[in-house]
């Protein structure tokens, strides 16, 4: 079982976390920080016996010998900034956040989104566009009989979000006003597709025009709500047509989509919003690189976004080599509600938390924020088994594995950090930043079946750290 007990994350942790130095500078600071002495660190072990656990005494950099293996730290050498971290809101988890009482959902979404040391500092939500697979019903925003259509959209209405996820989303902007939002559509509305039906089929190209029009109303939509997207994806795992709502779009049908439709339609409304592409698995980067290398839709595409459900993490890494001016993402990945903790922490973090950013991606996002004890709701057909980041029974809250993968980034590693150099031990897999305020992060994950002693070096300096196997661990300086 995956679950965690809400008791172990207490106020004697929350506590200690204020009296750490370090934690937090990254907020409130500017210009470039000295060397420092002192790093603070938190652990996550694989056993659950420390979960985001502030240790109590911090690691000193000294003009000493290095230890073990050695994780260099050079700050010189930057990459991409970093976006955020967090997971993906669907309709269910919304439905559940909204059931809550007041007073205890209010206390949860601080916790998640508020940047305090209380906080975990969520920073990166994913919406569906219409229902995911993980909504209680199937719904687009211009349902209608069968055998009628709308071009017009003339009944076009963001409704089914404005019961559970649009208040939802108000009180998180209102915790956390610049929280990124991306949009990706499940499914267009059944009219507009080749089959009638909500699963399956493909888009229609008469209705290509109508259907980028659907997004600008979902933007401009939200935008009258106060809710402001940062980016969408043009079609959730379009290779995937057999969840419920799905469709089926292949590359060069969505190279033509973006470039003769859903662009110039973003232009004329003279919306900023970010397009992205693709938005499925490592496995197929060929789709990506025919959208980027299509010439009228190349112009209109930010970037690519990419799922870990087939396919190795370094293909982000080769498509970026092919069009470095070209944004990454990492968008969605799910933990099973059959599988256990400790596997999923490790393979969580190395291939997602720290392959991912080591590949070009922007952000990393897990699969649904909640879920009931039973992994409901969902629609029919839609997954049974994604376990949430938590889990809400009413108001009594479990903290599970995807909590503790996002918060060791989330929690320190903000919005406008960039990712720098850090030595890649071959041991001891780590990712490395600078905030905007001059501090640093470093993850470091522990894969191995032993303890392992290193030693974290910066400025030229060593300070010695100890991690348990399988443990993860934030270092902050």
């Amino acid at each position: 079982m995956l679950s965690v007990s809400v008791c172990r994350w207490g106020l004697a942790a929350l506590c200690t976390l204020t009296l750490l130095p370090g934690h937090g500078q990254s907020r409130t600071q500017r210009g470039k920080a000295a060397a420092p002495a002192r790093v603070s660190s938190w652990i996550t072990t694989a056993d659950q016996t420390q979960l985001l656990q502030p240790q109590p005494s911090g690691l000193t950099f000294q003009a000493e010998a290095a230890t073990g293996a050695v994780i260099e730290v050079d700050d010189s050498q930057t990459y991409q900034t970093m976006d955020g971290f967090g997971y993906c809101l669907t309709g269910g988890s919304a439905e559940l956040l909204n059931a809550m009482g007041a007073t205890e959902r209010n206390q949860l979404l601080r916790e998640l989104f508020g940047t305090t040391d209380k906080g975990i500092g969520v920073s990166y939500l994913r919406l569906s566009i219409g229902a995911s697979d993980l909504d209680a019903q199937v719904f687009s925003y211009d349902d209608l009989p069968a055998g009628q259509t709308d071009p017009t959209l003339a009944r076009f209405s963001l409704a089914p979000d404005e019961k559970h996820l649009i208040p939802v989303l108000k009180q998180i902007l209102a915790i956390n006003p610049a929280i990124k939002l991306l949009g990706s559509p499940w499914s267009p509305p059944a009219w507009m597709k080749t089959n009638g039906e909500t699963k399956g089929g493909s888009l229609k190209p008469e209705f290509y025009g109508a259907y980028a029009q659907y997004f600008v109303k979902y933007i401009q939509g939200m935008q009258k709500h106060g809710i402001k997207l940062d980016a969408i994806t043009v079609q959730n795992e379009p290779l995937h047509p057999g969840n419920n709502p799905s469709l089926l779009m292949l590359a060069e049908q969505q190279a033509e989509f973006i470039g003769k439709h859903l662009g110039p339609a973003f232009k004329a409304a003279k919306l900023k919003t970010k397009i992205i592409c693709y938005d499925h698995n490592l496995d197929k980067p060929d789709y990506p690189l025919t959208v980027l290398n299509d010439a009228t839709a190349r112009p209109y595409v930010d970037g690519s976004a990419f799922h870990l459900y087939a396919g190795p993490i370094d293909a982000m890494g080769k498509v970026h080599e092919a069009f470095p001016t070209k944004n990454l993402y990492f968008t969605e990945q799910w933990v099973g509600s059959r599988t256990k903790f400790e596997g999923n922490l490790g393979w969580h973090v190395k291939n997602m938390f720290i392959g991912a950013p080591r590949n070009w991606s922007r952000n990393v996002l897990e699969w649904n924020l909640a879920a009931d004890p039973q992994q409901n709701p969902h629609t029919p057909g839609g997954c049974t088994e994604c376990l949430g980041a938590i889990t809400l029974a009413g108001n009594t809250v479990t903290r599970n594995v995807a909590y503790y993968t996002v918060a060791h980034s989330s929690k320190f590693v903000v919005p406008g950090s960039v990712r720098v150099n850090s030595t890649s031990t071959g041991v001891l897999p780590n990712v490395a930043y600078r905030t905007p305020g001059g501090g640093h992060v470093l993850l470091v994950l522990n894969d191995q079946t032993s303890p392992q002693t290193f030693s974290v070096r910066y400025s030229g300096k060593n300070a010695q750290a100890t991690l348990p196997a399988g443990a993860v661990a934030t270092y902050v300086w």
